[in-house]
């Protein structure tokens, strides 16, 4: 895998052919692909179809899918948002409110962003700008980042649910529909909460519900 280019960018061609395109073109393409269909639709040849070239041509710019969709993260996450110094819980919200809209924008870097693979700066800066607003906090290393991967944990089970259906919390509700109407006596419990939820017209609150307990757990380890 080339990490020059996730890092460092194209070398400029010094032989062969004057470069037809650029490679923010190709990872443009990449992504619009994805968006519209989904990771699995990428592939070098269909990128290269949509571009109006050949799939061997393509390879003048990446090396492989793999760079191909590090590169698509890192161009369609984007960089983090600034942060304010000094306010961790401000800063930590900004942060999660900010990554949940980047991955409902893009799905699919969900499955782009698991197991062995290229990672480049500005993913990896979503890490350490997170990291920073914990930075003045007494909490140790290890527990800094595993409030890190718990937060980022609690973002993308969200949009994995809403990437399933959308308004999910609705969606369940319909689903479970038809079974409660019939055996609702079993599950007391359940149509209650549905009912006052209904009621107070508060469903599809979890992401703002889970981040707030977890902002909680990390208020209560750090002293005042």
């Amino acid at each position: 895998m080339d990490h020059d280019l996730l890092w460092d960018g194209p070398r400029p061609a010094t032989r062969g052919p004057k470069p037809t395109l650029t490679l923010d073109r190709v990872v443009a393409a990449g992504i619009a692909i994805a968006d519209a269909e989904g990771l699995g639709a990428v592939a070098m040849h269909r990128v290269a179809a949509e571009l109006g070239v050949t799939k061997m041509s393509l390879y003048r710019y990446v090396p492989g899918k793999a760079e191909l969709v590090a590169l698509m993260v890192e161009q369609a996450v984007g960089a983090p948002p600034a942060l304010a110094p000094g306010a961790w819980r401000a800063a930590l919200t900004t942060w999660a409110r900010a990554l949940l809209a980047r991955y409902l924008a893009h799905p699919w870097a969900l499955e782009a962003t698991v197991g062995p693979r290229p990672v480049g700066p500005v993913e990896l800066g979503w890490m350490e700008a997170a990291l920073g607003a914990l930075a003045g906090t007494p909490l140790a290393g290890p527990e800094r980042l595993d409030a890190v991967a718990v937060l980022a944990g609690h973002v993308r089970a969200l949009v994995q649910q809403s990437a399933a259906a959308d308004r999910p919390e609705a969606a369940l509700s319909a689903a479970i529909a038809a079974p409660l109407a019939r055996h609702g006596d079993r599950f007391p419990q359940l149509l209650a909460a549905l009912a006052e939820t209904a009621a107070a017209g508060a469903g599809d609150q979890a992401f703002e519900f889970g981040l707030a307990l977890l902002l909680d757990g990390l208020a209560a380890r750090i002293p005042a």
